[in-house]
């Protein structure tokens, strides 16, 4: 081997101070759950930006490779935690002021510090009880019979302690799909039992939503396209695996209350109106500003953003069906997004963008005909799951190109001397 080769090497030896600061951004950028190649090209550019024009980045799921030059060293970083999305909104200004030449090494790593260990803007179990306005939405426009939005808000009181139990004895964590899907539908098929509501599917479907594992599908997608197949593929497998682990959840409910397994057939009780769907969005987004603790500031335009890509979703579905409904979803968000981020003052588009992805997944019911695999009409629920998902992704990566167009200047008229 040339003694030219690079060699890897850990923190034992102290990195040059601008690889530091490139694999600490691209740690929290992994911990906010950027897919692999966004994380790839803003530390690329970034390097670049900063005097590196010849850095590489490797980036898996849970960690990254950095070397500024051919000939030198690489160092690997372990993504340590995952951040928070206000955390992740503030970690993507930094990198963007670093970009523009309005920050120094020194000062962006202790601001990055100081991100680190801010504390949230509300407790733990405020956020997670936003699983309540979620479910309670989602239900809206899934299934808008009063009584399933009644078993879906209490089906999510029951994801919220969940979550919270989950949070306090981490060895717990691996048996929250599992358990969440068992509860949620032993609560909504006892009720479907009793004759109080009908169509539970949709209504567990709803109540799960902000748990279904959709994103990570459709990020793994994302990055499997873009050429990560590493990082894409233990995404999806993830996935997968968490989804599997709901619907045996969901099928082991179904046998202990002793029901057949075509109750979960995908029945609509009722079609909702246009209203109805407005006043559900409303509350779920204002679920998902409560989870994620959403920065203030950002609220409305976030708002802005979400009512669009469900407006386009919903018209483009009802007409061409959930896949291309997704994808038409996830473009205009990632359009809207762009847009408002050319205003003077906006958001970046990530920050836009994640709270729409997260709105406009299970809006491509995908999920529902994932779940109908067990009720034995597999072949066809498979085919209808992977072309939703395969919708968002796309839309997605389309998304992603549209996102780096350049903010048009207008030209400055010249006054007549």
């Amino acid at each position: 081997m040339s003694s030219k080769s690079p060699s890897v090497r850990g923190d034992e030896a102290p990195p040059d101070p601008l690889r530091r600061l490139l694999l600490e951004l691209g740690e929290a950028l992994l911990g906010g759950g950027l897919p692999v190649h966004d994380v790839e090209e803003e530390l690329r550019g970034l390097g670049r930006a900063l005097g590196a024009p010849d850095v590489r980045v490797a980036a898996l799921t849970n960690g990254l490779f950095v070397t500024l030059d051919p000939a030198d060293a690489t160092t690997f970083r372990p993504v340590d935690a995952a951040l928070r999305f206000e955390q992740t909104a503030d970690v993507l200004h930094l990198v963007h002021r670093l970009r523009a030449g309005a920050l120094d090494g020194p000062r962006a790593l202790a601001e990055l510090d100081a991100i680190r260990r801010a504390p949230a803007r509300w407790p733990a179990w405020v956020a997670d009880l936003g699983a309540l306005p979620v479910g309670v939405g989602v239900c809206l426009f899934l299934q808008p019979g009063t009584a399933n939005v009644l078993a879906a808000g209490a089906g999510s009181l029951i994801v919220a302690g969940l979550t919270t139990l989950a949070r306090r004895l981490p060895r717990l964590r691996p048996l929250l799909p599992v358990t969440a899907g068992f509860l949620v539908a032993l609560l909504v098929l006892s009720l479907t039992r009793a004759g109080l509501l009908d169509g539970p599917l949709r209504t567990i479907v709803a109540t799960l939503a902000i748990l279904l594992p959709g994103g990570l599908l459709v990020t793994g997608l994302s990055e499997v396209a873009a050429g990560s197949a590493s990082a894409g593929t233990a995404r999806l497998v993830s996935g997968s695996v968490q989804l599997a682990l709901f619907l045996a959840g969901v099928a082991a409910a179904t046998t202990a209350i002793g029901m057949p397994a075509s109750a979960l057939a995908n029945v609509q009780v009722a079609k909702p109106s246009w209203w109805v769907i407005g006043i559900g969005l409303a509350i779920a987004v204002a679920g998902v500003v409560v989870n994620v603790n959403t920065p203030p500031p950002a609220i409305p335009w976030i708002v802005a953003v979400i009512a669009v890509s469900v407006t386009v979703q919903v018209v483009v579905g009802q007409v061409h069906g959930a896949a291309i409904g997704g994808l038409a979803g996830a473009v205009s968000a990632a359009v809207a997004a762009t847009v408002v981020h050319w205003f003077p003052g906006g958001p970046l588009w990530q920050v836009l963008y994640l709270p729409a992805f997260w709105i406009v997944v299970p809006g491509s019911f995908g999920l529902l005909n994932t779940a109908q695999i067990e009720v034995g009409n597999g072949a066809q629920s498979v085919l209808a799951a992977v072309s939703a998902v395969f919708g968002v992704s796309i839309g997605t990566l389309i998304g992603s190109v549209v996102s780096r167009i350049p903010r048009p200047t207008l030209p400055v008229p010249q006054l007549p001397a």
